[in-house]
């Protein structure tokens, strides 16, 4: 039989509706059969400018609890009501409510512009459409198949039949249409069950880690800090004393002979995934990230989006072929940039090959600017005769780190300036996460500086753990360390440092900063 427009037309909605239902069923499902799921940490990483609500949502055990419960069977009655065709009004707007909650968690504009674990466009994504759609069913007579329109088809003809009784003359449908009714209104329910028990069988076999219903990261979330994140002062920026690295943003990876370490950091942090670590590190309280001149127009773009005040440190360095010196540290400035510093491997090249000249030029230039101007080094060497001359930085970046680790090759076969980025196939010789080379030199060189000082390398590429690491830079002087880390690090970096300060130690050198 030949489907009419107006059928075409049922079918369509009834289609939608379904689909919208089987979602919204889904995702209950899910959360209701995942062992010990919970939306805290949904809640209590949401970053829109709601977030305070969401916060206090995810405060008390006993809250969560409420919380979750009726999360889950909101979705299972909402996307069963949808989904066979009851209560298709109600289910409509309770969906639109829920929908809404979502969208304001991580609002797809603002400072949660990339927050969501979805990707989405600006203002507009699914559950902006889904909310959408669900007002059609709630303005709208049409409603397609289903059990809400079975039963006024069998109001409508009982009440025919009692037209007929008291004289009307109403055409009655035949028995034959009827049962067509019957039939295509109560259609959902088989195609439910064969949904449903295919689902039920694929959660009990292995969840389905991809679905935004349930989706749980292993790493400590916000509601885990320790406390407020210690500060200082670098020129008159007020500077976390943990500031986020740029390597692992950039796609640098100090892996050794790993050749392909570095193409799993640029996988791992796309641009998405850059954003939302750089967001969920500012709620973290580090406010400060040091980025090497390429990631420049990234952070850029990133602070353009979403109205992040983290300030940025920009790693520069001169076209030595060309003879400008100046280039680079006019380009940061334009990106916008808070303080600009001289990039450690050229001051180590500079120094080496007696160019030091170019090291008192580019800060004079950076000064004169009206920026902080910071002078970085693997090699401590580079930073003791930049002192001799008697040029002397507004702070300095130094690698910090012990040697107390097995792949540190031996001292005796270390050599000045040799973390020069070349390779080197002596096994003996050079590795690359050896960046501190004379750890004790470096610890003399620190606590005679009278500026503020940053350490970093502080881990060597990771060869050290962080409470190690952490507490061998601050108790050896260091005023702020520089630290790369995956989102899933940060919360946990962030305690550490705090847990590090609090219990701090045996340090000699005075604050700066």
């Amino acid at each position: 039989m030949e489907l009419t427009s107006n059928g075409l037309k049922k079918l369509t909605i009834t289609i939608i509706r379904i689909a919208i239902g089987w979602h919204f069923l889904y995702e209950g499902i899910t959360k209701l059969f995942i062992e010990g799921w919970s939306s805290q940490s949904y809640l209590i990483n949401t970053s829109g400018f709601l977030s305070g609500f969401y916060h206090w949502l995810a405060g008390g055990e006993a809250l969560v609890k409420v919380v979750d419960f009726m999360n889950i069977y909101c979705l299972i009655l909402i996307g069963l009501a949808l989904f066979i065709g009851v209560f298709i009004r109600l289910a409509s707007v309770l969906g639109i409510l829920l929908l809404i909650l979502y969208y304001f968690a991580y609002p797809p504009f603002g400072t949660s512009l990339f927050g969501s674990g979805e990707g989405h466009f600006y203002i507009v994504n699914r559950n902006f459409v889904e909310s959408f759609i669900l007002l059609f069913f709630v303005i709208s007579k049409q409603a397609g198949y289903g059990i809400d329109v079975l039963i006024q088809s069998l109001s409508n003809r009982r009440k025919q039949k009692e037209d007929t009784v008291t004289g009307e003359n109403k055409p009655e449908p035949s028995l034959r249409n009827s049962r067509r009714e019957v039939l295509k209104n109560l259609a959902t329910l088989p195609f439910l069950g064969a949904m449903g028990w295919g689902a039920f069988r694929h959660i009990r076999k292995d969840v389905d880690v991809m679905s935004g219903a349930t989706i749980q990261l292993d790493f400590s979330s916000l509601n885990e800090l320790k406390g407020e994140l210690p500060t200082g002062k670098i020129g008159d920026h007020e500077i976390s004393r943990l500031v986020a690295g740029g390597n692992l943003v950039g796609g640098w990876a100090h892996a050794r002979d790993l050749i392909y370490a570095s193409s799993l950091f640029k996988a791992y942090n796309t641009e998405k995934k850059v954003y939302e670590t750089l967001m969920l590190a500012e709620q973290a309280g580090i406010n400060t990230i040091n980025i090497g001149f390429s990631t420049n127009a990234l952070i850029a773009k990133y602070k353009k989006a979403t109205g992040s005040k983290i300030k940025v440190i920009s790693q520069i360095h001169p076209e030595m072929d060309k003879e400008d010196y100046f280039v680079n540290i006019d380009k940061a400035i334009d990106f916008g940039v808070d303080i600009v510093q001289i990039q450690g491997n050229h001051v180590d090249w500079l120094v080496r090959d007696n160019r030091i000249d170019v090291v008192e030029k580019m800060l004079d230039h950076i000064r004169k600017q009206g920026y902080v101007a910071g002078l970085a080094s693997h090699t401590v060497d580079a930073l003791i005769a930049c002192e001799e001359q008697g040029i002397i930085p507004d702070y300095y970046m130094k690698t910090m780190h012990h040697d107390n680790y097995w792949s540190a090759h031996p001292i005796e076969n270390r050599v000045p300036f040799e973390v020069d980025g070349k390779n080197h196939l002596e096994h003996d010789k050079f590795h690359n996460n050896c960046f501190c080379l004379f750890p004790d030199k470096t610890v003399e060189f620190v606590n005679r500086a009278t500026v503020p000082v940053m350490g970093f390398k502080i881990l060597a590429a990771g060869a050290i753990e962080p409470a190690d690491g952490f507490n061998w830079a601050f108790r050896n002087g260091a005023d702020f360390i520089c630290v790369g880390m995956f989102d899933f690090q940060i919360v946990d970096d962030v305690n550490t440092t705090i847990d590090v300060l609090n219990n701090l130690s045996g340090r000699q050198r005075e604050w700066y900063g």
